[in-house]
C-alpha cells in the first residue's frame, strides 16, 4: 500500500531504511518526548521495522515510512489504537529534526488522514502529545485538532507514570480544513488485518 500526495509519499518500511531511521531516530530533540529512545544502536531501528510489519499483519497499527520525491526517508507516521466500534483510532507522527517546520508535518498529516477518514471510514482520529510538547499540540492545533484535556497517568515511560494531552478531530471538522483538500491517490490494499469500513 502506497499514500502519494503532491510532495511526499507513504509507504511501508523496508529493511534498507534502518541506518537512515536510526539517523534520524538517535538524535535526543526528536526522541525528547517518546518512550523509546533516542536510539543507541541501528539493530534497534531495524527492530522496530520489523515490528511494524508484524503489526500490520495483526491489525494493531498501520504506520508508514514518510518519504520525500526521492524517497529520501524523512520520519514515520501511522494510525493505532482502532476502535471497529466506534470507528475510531489515533494518529501518531515523528520526523527528523531536519524536516521540522518544512511543511512535511502537514502533508503528512493530510495523507494519514485521508486513510483513516476515506480509506478506512472513520469517524474520529485522536492525536495524544506531552503536555509540555508545545511545538507538537501547536502544530495539531493549526491542522484543526481540538484540545480535550490532559490524561492523567496515562502512560508507562520506563516504569514511570507520565500524563497526556489528548486531541480531536472529527470526521466533520476535518472535511472543512485545508488537509482534506490536499490530492491523496492511495494506491495498493489494505493489510489483511485491517478492515475498510470498520477501522480495524
Amino acid at each position: 500500500m502506497v499514500v502519494r500526495g503532491p510532495r511526499l509519499s507513504l509507504r511501508y518500511a523496508r529493511a534498507d531504511d534502518a541506518p537512515e531511521l536510526f539517523a534520524l531516530g538517535r538524535d535526543p530533540e526528536v526522541a525528547r518526548f517518546f518512550s523509546w529512545g533516542p536510539y543507541t544502536d541501528a539493530a534497534e531501528a531495524a527492530a522496530f521495522i520489523e515490528q511494524m510489519q508484524a503489526d500490520r499483519d495483526s491489525g494493531e497499527r498501520l504506520e508508514f515510512a514518510v518519504v520525500d520525491e526521492r524517497d529520501q526517508l524523512l520520519g514515520i507516521t501511522g494510525l493505532s489504537e482502532f476502535s471497529a466500534r466506534d470507528k475510531r483510532a489515533v494518529v501518531g507522527t515523528w520526523l527528523g529534526r531536519r524536516h521540522w517546520g518544512t511543511g512535511a508535518n502537514a502533508e503528512s498529516k493530510a495523507l494519514i488522514l485521508a486513510v483513516g477518514f476515506r480509506t478506512l471510514d472513520l469517524q474520529r482520529i485522536s492525536a495524544y502529545a506531552h503536555p509540555e510538547n508545545t511545538r507538537s499540540l501547536r502544530a495539531l492545533e493549526r491542522l484543526g485538532f481540538v484540545h480535550e484535556g490532559v490524561l492523567k497517568g496515562w502512560h508507562l515511560h520506563q516504569g514511570e507514570r507520565r500524563d497526556v494531552a489528548i486531541l480531536r478531530l472529527l470526521r466533520e471538522t476535518w472535511e472543512t480544513t485545508e488537509l482534506a483538500g490536499v490530492p491523496v491517490d492511495v494506491e495498493g490494499q489494505l493489510p489483511l488485518g485491517i478492515s475498510a469500513g470498520t477501522g480495524g
